[in-house]
């Protein structure tokens, strides 16, 4: 089967409400959390999370912005595994209102209670570097994106 472009990924995650978010602990360890996960945007090898300025998950980000991400859509054909996908990126803190405005949703607010206006809200930008991803029974495939 062809190698799934971006664009057919984007298909695949629809729907797709929750990633998990793998980071690197000071000590080297693996933490991992899920994140809300808008699977209604375009996805072009970048994606965007909302969390707190004083999370672990922004600790985590600033002593090393090496993450992983995993995705899984929901259950495939009568006995078929479902699309699933992860993603090696590097993050980026943002602290910009404007983008803040451009990335939420409403389902964040099973998240983050107060909005826009919750206290040291910041984005997490992750720019895929690798992607796997493994389509039901039928395809898998890897992509590097610089």
């Amino acid at each position: 089967m062809p190698q799934m472009t971006l664009s057919a990924l984007t298909e695949k995650m629809r729907g797709i409400t929750v990633a998990m978010l793998a980071t690197r602990a000071d000590g080297g360890e693996i933490a991992i959390r899920p994140m809300s996960h808008n699977g209604e945007v375009d996805f072009d090898g970048v994606s965007y999370y909302f969390t707190t300025e004083d999370s672990t998950t922004v600790a985590h980000i600033l002593h090393n912005p090496k993450v992983a991400l995993s995705f899984q859509g929901s259950t495939g054909l009568v006995d078929q595994r479902p699309f699933l996908m992860a993603v090696e990126g590097v993050a980026k803190l943002i602290h910009d209102r404007a983008a803040f405005e451009a990335h939420w949703h409403a389902g964040l607010t099973t998240w983050l209670t107060h909005d826009l206006d919750t206290p040291g809200l910041v984005l997490i930008k992750v720019r895929a570097t690798r992607i796997h991803y493994w389509d039901g029974d039928d395809s898998e495939g890897e992509m590097e994106l610089l």
